[in-house]
């Protein structure tokens, strides 16, 4: 897919960070992971299936500007779109301003998700015991073989996979599960990208992972990683809300830029 350079009109893939003709940054370029939502009315509707209690209760307001102390929110103005936080104080943190919909999208759905876990580690307390037939049924062989099961066919596949940091030229991937990611100097992020050019062996050009861990290429630091991580060991089950459970936005650190 292809779209056109906002600066120079040229037409470009629409997966790639800058534009070849110009060199100016891609505004069209797409960050967020499939599965996820991408426009603010996807979210909304991701917000209403998860049964999550009234905007006012959450303190998250998607495509609302709200001015008032502690509230996140996402909202679309002259074409670009603001990801904010306000604080206990009222002063306003930024966290995207851009015309990228889906990577600001990411953005609060990330942040959205990580409350809910939050919020739900809070009723912990009040979560009913587990019944001893959960229990007799760990107990059993027939449990612990399609434990040891799944287990196996797991570092199988983790086995074949080429997971890593990769450099070309000046240009830095990361592979996960046979997925590239390249990292964008413009916004010091990864993004989804298309198999690279190797003009060898892949291997020749594995970097050891020590040399771009804890630095500014870390992929784990990356918004890319948190989506991954979050579709890894998550699914959309763990987010649908308890009717019967508390929120309480009180226990939400709102003195922090994010």
């Amino acid at each position: 897919m292809e779209v056109k350079c906002e600066y120079c009109g040229s037409m470009i893939p629409a997966t790639t960070p800058k534009c070849p003709n110009c060199g100016a940054p891609n505004e069209n370029m797409r960050r967020s992971v499939d599965g996820t939502p991408k426009t603010i009315e996807a979210l909304k509707n991701w917000y209403v299936a998860m049964h999550l209690p009234p905007e006012e209760k959450t303190r998250f307001f998607i495509g609302k500007d709200i001015k008032e102390p502690r509230a996140f929110g996402i909202y679309e103005k002259s074409g670009e779109y603001i990801v904010y936080k306000n604080k206990s104080d009222g002063s306003r943190a930024i966290r995207y301003q851009g015309r990228d919909e889906a990577y600001a999208v990411n953005e609060i759905y990330l942040k959205l998700k990580s409350e809910i876990l939050n919020q739900k580690s809070q009723n912990v307390g009040n979560a009913p015991s587990r019944s001893s037939g959960s229990s007799k049924w760990l107990k059993s062989p027939f449990a612990w073989f399609i434990a040891i099961l799944v287990l196996v066919l797991a570092f199988n596949g983790c086995n074949h996979r080429n997971d890593g940091y990769y450099q070309t030229g000046n240009d830095i991937y990361y592979n996960y599960g046979n997925t590239w990611y390249q990292y964008d100097d413009v916004y010091g992020d990864y993004y989804e990208t298309s198999t690279p050019y190797f003009s060898g062996n892949m291997s020749d050009y594995n970097v050891d992972d020590s040399y771009y861990s804890n630095s500014q290429y870390d992929f784990e630091e990356s918004s890319a990683w948190d989506s991954i991580h979050d579709s890894d060991y998550s699914n959309d089950s763990d987010y649908d809300w308890d009717s019967g459970s508390d929120w309480d936005s009180g226990s939400t650190d709102w003195d922090s830029d994010w």
